[in-house]
């Protein structure tokens, strides 16, 4: 009978115990992989990084447009500009410019 008792009370205490060690690891690992974990935030940390580079260069971009879009206004528009632009484009010549061809090696 006193053996019984004893085996009842080293059972439950290792039964708890282990419960316990259950209920802490399984936090413990969903403190590490969880959806709000660690590893989690490492990823939005990286995320991060990368859309503040690709944001620098999309402003970077916008920049450029931005100064190229501002020469198309009529009160800035060259016209010396535009003519060359639009001879470019349209491979035109005017007959009084004096062309030079070069042999491409």
């Amino acid at each position: 009978m006193v053996t019984n008792q004893r085996r009842r009370a080293i059972f439950t205490a290792l039964s708890l115990y282990g419960l316990a060690v259950l209920f802490i690891s399984y936090f413990a690992i969903n403190a590490f992989t969880g959806e709000r974990g660690l590893r989690a935030q490492q990823d939005l940390d990286q995320q991060m990084v990368e859309m503040k580079t690709e944001l620098a260069r999309l402003k970077d971009e916008r920049a450029i447009w931005e100064r190229r879009v501002a020469l198309l206004r009529a009160d800035r528009l060259d016209p010396d500009m535009l003519e060359e632009r639009a001879r470019a484009l349209l491979d035109d010549v005017d007959p009084r410019d004096v062309t030079l061809l070069l042999n491409p090696r």
